[in-house]
């Protein structure tokens, strides 16, 4: 005697294979990824710099942070707060435009800055632990000369 399991589950598991393929088609279809919009602002200081700075303070701003985004305007970036000191550590996946990051400490000094290429996945550190990291255009910190030691006021 034949039963109707085989046939019901053969049928189910191409159904389930053609939903996966169309999926997939749909999904490769949609854009790849927009830039994150809607941040908090704040303003930073810096000796006499004032940054106006987007607010990545959760875990999903802060791992989205500034990827797709094309470009920056002068003396915009994005601080990333996290709510426990730790040594953090950033990188460059799906952000099309060279950057630098300054890691923050608790206190606000700069810990160290490093300088980050378009789409690398090299992590970069910081070299002790912090509560903040502020990206900015590649350079900015250093065509200002803004460096280790200096203290950031305005930090939330």
């Amino acid at each position: 005697m034949r039963t109707a399991l085989p046939t019901r589950l053969a049928w189910l598991t191409a159904a389930l294979l053609v939903f996966g393929l169309l999926a997939t088609l749909a999904d490769a279809r949609q854009p790849q990824g927009l830039p994150q919009t809607g941040l908090p602002v704040i303003e930073l200081r810096i000796g006499e710099q004032v940054i106006t700075a987007e607010v990545a303070d959760t875990e999903s701003a802060r791992r989205h942070g500034l990827m797709f985004r094309e470009s920056l305007a002068e003396n915009h970036g994005m601080l990333f707060v996290w709510e426990e000191p730790a040594r953090y550590a950033m990188w460059m996946f799906n952000t099309p435009l060279p950057l630098s990051v300054a890691f923050i400490d608790a206190e606000g000094r700069i810990a160290n800055i490093a300088h980050m290429q378009p789409h690398s996945t090299r992590v970069h550190e910081a070299v002790r632990e912090v509560r903040y990291a502020l990206e900015m255009e590649q350079g900015w910190f250093e065509r200002r000369g803004i460096g280790a030691g200096d203290r950031v006021l305005g930090l939330p």
